[in-house]
Formats: C-alpha cells, sequence, structure tokens
C-alpha cells in the first residue's frame, strides 16, 4: 500500500470512531426515547446504520494492521508496485497515465490501477520503451511504455 492509501484508510477509520459512532450512538438514544421499539423506524434505521459503521471499523482495522507501506518515492528501476506508467495505445495512440496500487486505493477512474489488474501485471518488471501485449474483455491491447517515474 502506498503512503497515501494508507493516509486514506487510517482517516476514514478515525472518521468512524470519532465523528460517526458517537453520533449513530446518539441518535440511537434519542430514538429510544420515542417508545416501542417494536414498530419504532428511526430506531431500527440507527441500529443498522451502527452495524455497518461497526462492521466498517473492524475491517479497517484488519487492514490498516496487516498494511505494508511501501514509499514509491525510494524505488527506481523497471516497474513494480507504486510506478506511475504512462503508456500509449498503439491501436489508437491514446496516452493513459495510472499509477500501481494496492487493491484497497485502487480507482481505475483516478488512475489508480490494481496490481492484480491484467494491466498491471502485464506492466510489472517492464521499462520505458518496452510493448507490452494485454488481453482484456474487449480483445487483446498492445501499449508501449512512454514513461516510468517513482514519486
Amino acid at each position: 500500500m502506498t503512503p497515501k492509501g494508507f493516509k486514506a484508510l487510517d482517516g476514514e477509520l478515525k472518521n468512524l470512531k470519532v465523528v460517526e459512532r458517537p453520533a449513530i450512538i446518539k441518535a440511537i438514544s434519542e430514538a429510544r426515547e420515542h417508545g416501542d421499539l417494536s414498530e419504532n423506524a428511526e430506531y431500527h434505521s440507527a441500529k443498522e446504520k451502527q452495524s455497518f459503521i461497526e462492521g466498517r471499523i473492524k475491517e479497517l482495522e484488519g487492514m490498516i494492521s496487516l498494511a505494508q507501506v511501501i514509499d514509491p518515492a525510494t524505488l527506481s528501476g523497471p516497474i513494480k508496485f507504486g510506478a506511475t506508467v504512462k503508456l500509449v495505445d498503439e491501436d489508437t495512440e491514446e496516452e493513459k497515465t495510472y499509477q500501481i496500487v494496492g487493491e484497497q486505493e485502487a480507482d481505475i477512474h483516478n488512475g489508480l490501477l490494481n496490481i492484480a489488474s491484467p494491466l498491471a501485471r502485464a506492466l510489472i518488471g517492464k521499462e520505458e520503451g518496452d510493448s507490452v501485449e494485454v488481453k482484456t474483455p474487449g480483445g487483446t491491447k498492445d501499449y508501449e511504455i512512454l514513461e516510468i517515474k517513482y514519486a
């Protein structure tokens, strides 16, 4: 996981513990004051949200405890985790830039490519100027690696 990805998970965890959890406890308390819990929609909704929040807290704590943070700025050489790679589609000449990241921080729409994706797997170990062939659901795509950066 990159330091940026770790910081995002840690920030979400802190928000859930410091803001969301106390707010939902207060909402449950207020809903209890409305009387009969068996027909109290506000109470059941708040309890459901509490269950989601507690589950997400456990999930984040697990991810954070197992996270191996790798700072891309300390890396160089062929493409590996953390690399920012500029590619050109050899058929359309369209340029794209991706950073290879862990599963938890992947977001293809923001250029964050899951290391387990077919494209990332094809790029690992390659260098600037190399061409890669990637099998996708839509067919085979060929890319040329224009630039590799670690920052």
